[in-house]
């Protein structure tokens, strides 16, 4: 009997499924039938709790203490500005570069989340790949000197020029049947190599304590667009496909978001291996990213060696079975930079709705900074750590009180709150941070990934905001420059005399 949790199956789908599977596709089936207990809906999330939130504020952020945060101030002249730091991103690539596999590695930096050009060129240095999640990102990273053979599109988007960034190098993994059926009408009969994303019909993620079945942060499951859904894979649509245009998959592709328990990338590993069994062409299995960061506290951040080793084993027994060495690829983000960045802001305002009683309203920090920086709190209720810092930048003059406030951004949006509260992302909460007077510094950790790659820059007019590099000797160099006004709007378009 098949598990109870497979409640995404009714039992005529599970008979049909059985009926028309093959050996392959009957392992496959209960590859998903083990893994999907482990990404079964759980109230439990790796959020921060209030009273962490409120214990005594630290005295300097992730990698910056009050003298480092003016010198990033002075380099950008002036706030907000996103920093990041050198050593930090050079910790973070040897733990990837260490993960363990049994028959080789490559490592793809995903480059969505942080695509500076500078951060690009320091992880190729490294004998960092990329992972491109759209033709332009594609473009951009071989601006920025990275090969085409080294570059990786997974997309939403297959683009135009395709086929010209094939030919270039640029592998390519079709996350569609539409996809496939492009790229193979483009390329028929010549044995063209490619790869193919699945959604194995699991996945986690969540911010929301609400979160059920569904979370925006989802990359796998039946409420996921990403990939094609396991079910075409293993009835022959997708390998009808392939050879009908006489295409060869050399590369598997799944993006589950795994977390940091070894027993679920386990079960992940071999679930992924099974859609392997299918072509005996496939070289490489791509297991994707999704490795957890604690940013907060209580957070708790892979253990890369840790997860890592079961899937090694995993990959051996598979080797063992049907007589292939895979090569094993693997694409972190945020692991490589989330807390190798800090926004860096000023408090530009600060005002009170307390009653005369105090027993109602808030104290609120107004950065001159906000979803227009970091979106993450606004767009899903993230948490991040935030450290109040004297104006001066010295460290003599961090002070001893400590007030409840709420911390919002400065665009005129309701929305544009840096509190949320842990597991309820519509609703507000209060942080004891250092009491902090106008002109002071906060420093938002933790704004390394999904942060100037994934903001609403402009909103409001705001203009993108500088990026500085810090190196291990506290040297600090700009990366970006701030945009000015006229960039908001250079392309814009006047129109013809008397339309208006």
């Amino acid at each position: 009997a098949l598990p109870s949790f497979l409640h995404f199956f009714t039992p005529s789908t599970l008979n049909i499924c059985t009926m028309r599977a093959s050996r392959a596709s009957l392992a496959i089936l209960m590859a998903i039938a083990s893994s999907a207990s482990a990404f079964a809906p759980t109230k439990k999330f790796n959020t921060p709790s209030s009273t962490l939130l409120r214990a005594t504020p630290a005295t300097s952020s992730n990698f910056l203490t009050p003298e480092l945060a003016q010198s990033c101030i002075e380099v950008a002249s002036g706030t907000p500005l996103y920093a990041y730091s050198l050593d930090a991103l050079s910790k973070s690539a040897d733990a990837c570069l260490a993960f363990p596999n049994a028959y080789g590695l490559t490592v793809r930096y995903a480059m969505k989340a942080c695509p500076n050009g500078t951060i690009l060129k320091y992880f190729l240095s490294r004998g960092i790949c990329i992972d491109a999640s759209s033709g332009y990102e594609v473009r951009r990273a071989m601006d920025m000197g990275v090969p085409a053979e080294k570059i990786s599109l997974s997309s939403q988007e297959l683009p135009q020029d395709f086929e010209e960034l094939v030919k270039m190098g640029v592998k390519i993994n079709c996350c569609s049947i539409s996809q496939l059926e492009r790229f193979g009408k483009a390329f028929a009969n010549t044995s063209q190599k490619v790869g193919v994303r699945v959604n194995p019909g699991v996945g986690s993620g969540g911010f929301s304590s609400s979160t059920t079945g569904f979370s925006k942060t989802n990359v796998g499951g039946p409420s996921s667009s990403f990939g094609i859904w396991h079910e075409f894979v293993t009835d022959g649509t997708v390998p009808s496909i392939v050879e009908k245009y006489g295409l060869e998959v050399e590369r598997i592709h799944t993006h589950i978001g795994s977390g940091s328990d070894p027993a679920i990338w386990q079960q992940t590993a071999k679930l992924s291996l099974s859609f392997c069994s299918i072509w005996d062409t496939v070289t490489t299995l791509n297991l994707g990213g999704g490795y957890k960061v604690g940013r907060n506290p209580d957070e708790k951040t892979t253990d890369l060696i840790e997860i890592g080793t079961p899937v090694a084993d995993a990959f051996r027994d598979f080797a063992k079975e049907h007589g292939r060495e895979l090569r094993m690829e693997i694409e972190p983000g945020t692991y490589l930079v989330a807390n190798a960045g800090a926004l860096v802001t000023t408090i530009q305002d600060k005002v009170s709705t307390k009653s005369s009683s105090g027993d109602s309203g808030h104290i609120f920090l107004k950065m001159d900074a906000g979803m227009t920086d970091v979106l993450r709190p606004s767009l899903y209720g993230a948490i991040h750590p935030i450290t109040i810092l004297p104006g001066s930048g010295k460290s003599e003059d961090v002070g001893n009180d400590v007030e409840s406030v709420v911390v919002v951004g400065h665009c005129c949006e309701s929305g544009d709150l840096m509190t949320p509260k842990p597991g309820e992302p519509e609703a507000l909460e209060e942080r004891s941070l250092r009491a902090a007077e106008i002109g002071d510094i906060a420093v938002m950790d933790g704004s390394g990934a999904y942060c100037a790659g994934m903001s609403t820059k402009n909103y409001n007019s705001f203009p993108e905001s500088p990026e500085v590099l810090v190196t291990a000797d506290g040297q600090v160099h700009l990366i970006r420059k701030r945009q000015d006004l006229k960039q908001i709007y250079e392309n814009e378009c006047d129109l013809p005399a008397g339309v208006i």
